[in-house]
């Protein structure tokens, strides 16, 4: 979710009348409209200089980027930035529509609302669905993803059938229903809970299209409101038990009882995500916050350990304003305060069983989770890196006490159950240490963990609960690294020669990083508001006003993945080389992406992080993306393909108006890709959905199946297939 909203840049300065080329390429016949092969793109014309000989020439992109250490090779040219091509008042900002390189398709493949299990019906462009057959369609505002393959009758994993395990962060109130938030009631806010969650369906490929098997066996949603089992050392903890209702349609009835800590109802805000090695998909809760609230003032910060954990955690009586508080008293601060303990964890979930429970893993901490990248090293040791997504938090790596056995499933079943959560300090000389968070750990005010008042209790086993239940307290407690909002982690293969444990992760951005003459940092004890802290720059964080953002990467001593050591490095800087914004004294905004022609894939905000099976990696981004403001000339969210040995980037996708680009999977050959589009159109009214988008329905006009119509009505975050024209790898 985007972290700093920007000016508009509403103002026109060409007040014409005339028809835009949107308006141009909007009356060619639909079939005609869809990616040309192999010719050049709309994005790219605009760009460029549009629709003129000087316009075609300036596409004209460097050539590809060559193979290197454990690296195969970029062999797409960047596509241009889709920014302004005008400036009339009807006009879109940036290109309402996907853009990808010449020699790529892109196809719609499943969007909000659309039917993926038995018994769902179509999505109603009037926002009419119900809560329960929303229960049954794919969920709102998709991130992160994972494709799980069958088995093909060779014995190998297939490249036409699979699994998609698909993550639905959070929902657009505003045109979820046809009054928007202005009317909520139960209804609305159950359909509000039944689009959150995780939406798991079945992928084939027929005569060369994939397509959503919409009756299959496993489809699958998980919603706000799906029973969980709560398993790990936190497990069973007087903060984990809540009261208890039974949940129906027709509300939340208390039965007067508490749970036992080991049972939750709902997994929300599922932002990135990741894999074990075990096939089993990891979705990650981030900004569970926002989804509470209250009728009445919450406890002050001071107010004992309730009121001290809302602080750090960042809730509050308004929430995000999805008031789910006003109509189901689970998700109230006051009357039910232990139920947001049970959200901020990593869930287990296992895509090819659709009657298997869900499993929150609490040992792998409890914060606003924004993925979770295993490593597997040479000795079997299994470790789990994590970025905890907001301004001044941590990243952190679990690392359990068994080992992974690739011979037996089943024994794998448990091994995010026990070992150690450790969080990152980076040190100025380019060293960084993994900081345990145990009881006997001590404090930078000299005392340890179990003695610090926050993790007091009657033995260990309570102590380390409560460092997992209040793992952000922990983590300042032991003086860890504030970072610029730590979002997606991914690990480097160690392929073709390349046989180091590198970590990378992005820092989105961090408007607070420099911004006091008088700088202030997370408190050791725990009482610092949520992303209040304004830190002074360091080595690892070194730009004041981090609008743009960076990637930091490390490489773990010894090789293995239970090093307490590491060594780091800046990956690269993001910036827009043709800003004009005043430098200061750390940041001239205008990075140092690597790219040929300079300033060909300058990105902001990067957010979404993953290394393909074959040595590339993959960046996508999320900041305003309308061209407005500090993103004029960087325009639309996109995603680039980096090489991790020089840096070198090209721009690969361009995404619509005022979206998201964020989520990404691969078929085992490489040969097909899925990417995500969260929420075009971002700030559209219930009386004016299409506001700001109309994607998809504007860049496809019929279904994937070749005949039915795309509904307009309201835009819709989707997720589309890519594939290359001449059948090979994607990036090749």
């Amino acid at each position: 979710m985007k972290g700093i909203k920007h000016p508009r840049n509403d103002e026109t300065i060409n007040p014409s009348g005339n028809a835009s080329i949107y308006d141009v390429i909007d009356r060619v016949d639909s079939k005609r409209r869809n990616f040309v092969k192999g010719s050049v793109g709309v994005a790219a014309l605009q760009a460029a200089g549009g629709l003129t000989l000087s316009g075609l020439v300036n596409t004209v992109q460097a050539g590809p980027v060559p193979a290197g250490l454990g690296f195969p090779g970029i062999g797409f040219e960047s596509v241009p930035a889709s920014v302004s091509v005008t400036s009339a008042p009807a006009a879109p900002a940036v290109a309402d529509r996907i853009t990808v390189p010449a020699g790529y398709t892109a196809e719609l493949f499943v969007a909000w609302g659309d039917p993926i299990m038995p018994g769902a019906v179509p999505f109603a462009s009037d926002a009419s669905n119900t809560a329960a057959e929303q229960a049954k369609q794919f969920g709102a505002h998709n991130d992160g993803m994972a494709f799980f393959p069958f088995l093909g009758t060779d014995g190998r994993p297939s490249v036409d059938r699979g699994i998609l395990a698909i993550n639905n962060e959070y929902t657009p109130e505003e045109i979820l229903t046809p009054a928007g938030i202005a009317g909520a009631n139960l209804a609305a806010v159950r359909k509000s809970q039944a689009a959150h969650g995780v939406s798991i369906l079945e992928a084939r490929r027929r005569n060369g299209k994939w397509m959503v098997v919409k009756n299959s066996v496993y489809g699958r949603r998980l919603t706000a409101n799906t029973k969980t089992r709560i398993s790990g050392p936190a497990a069973g903890h007087a903060l984990m038990k809540v009261n208890e209702y039974l949940i129906s349609d027709t509300g939340s009835h208390a039965t007067g009882r508490l749970t036992d800590g080991y049972t939750a109802y709902g997994t929300i805000n599922n932002c990135a995500n990741g894999v074990t090695p075990w096939g089993t998909y990891l979705t990650c809760e981030e900004n569970f916050n926002g989804n509470f609230g209250s009728n009445t003032a919450v406890p002050a910060p001071t107010a004992g350990e309730v009121g001290k954990m809302f602080n750090r955690y960042g809730l509050t009586k308004d929430g995000f304003n999805y008031k789910w508080h006003t109509q189901d008293p689970r998700f109230d601060l006051n009357v039910n305060p232990n139920e947001a303990n049970l959200f901020g964890w990593v869930v287990e979930v296992d895509p090819y069983d659709p009657k298997s429970v869900p499993v929150k893993r609490t040992a792998l901490g409890r914060f606003k989770h924004e993925s979770a990248q295993y490593v597997v090293d040479a000795q079997g040791h299994l470790a789990v890196y994590m970025g905890d997504d907001e301004r001044n938090e941590y990243i952190y790596k679990f690392v359990s006490a068994g080992k992974f056995n690739p011979a037996d499933r089943v024994a794998n079943r448990n091994l995010l159950d026990d070992g150690v959560l450790y969080v990152a300090k980076f040190d100025a000389d380019l060293s960084g240490q993994w900081l345990p968070l145990l009881p006997g750990t001590v404090g930078v005010d000299g005392v340890a963990l179990r003695d610090n008042p926050n993790f007091a209790g009657a033995n260990d086993a309570e102590v380390l609960a409560k460092i997992l239940i209040k793992t952000r307290m922990a983590a300042d407690a032991v003086g860890a690294t504030m970072m610029d909002r730590p979002e997606w982690t991914g690990a480097r293969p160690r392929i073709g020669g390349f046989n180091k444990i590198e970590i990378y992760c992005t820092l989105t951005n961090n408007n607070r990083r420099g911004s006091s003459a008088t700088p202030s940092s997370n408190k050791a004890d725990g009482t610092t508001a949520a992303g209040s802290a304004r830190p002074a720059v360091d080595a690892a964080n070194p730009r004041e006003d981090n609008i743009y953002g960076h990637i930091i990467r490390w490489q773990e001593t010894g090789d293995t993945v239970k090093a307490t050591t590491f060594a780091w490095s800046l990956f690269l800087q993001a910036g827009d080389t043709k800003t004009t914004k005043p430098a200061k004294a750390t940041n001239n905004y205008k990075g140092n992406i690597v790219a040929d022609p300079y300033g060909s894939a300058d990105f902001g905000a990067p957010d979404g992080l993953w290394f393909d099976p074959f040595g590339r990696l993959w960046v996508q981004t999320d900041q305003i993306g309308d061209a407005s403001g500090d993103w004029k000339n960087i325009g639309a969210n996109c995603m680039v393909c980096a090489d991790p040995n020089t840096g070198m980037a090209r721009r690969f996708l361009t995404g619509p108006n005022g979206c998201e680009v964020t989520g990404i999977a691969m078929c085992p050959d490489g040969k097909t890709m899925w990417v995500g589009v969260q929420h075009p159109g971002e700030d559209a009214t219930p009386s004016n959905p299409e506001l700001k988008s109309r994607w998809p329905a504007n860049q496809w006009g019929v279904e994937s199946d070749g005949v039915t119509s795309l509904p307009f009505g309201r835009p819709r975050s989707a997720v589309v297939v890519i594939t290359k024209d001449d059948g090979g790898v994607i990036g090749s």
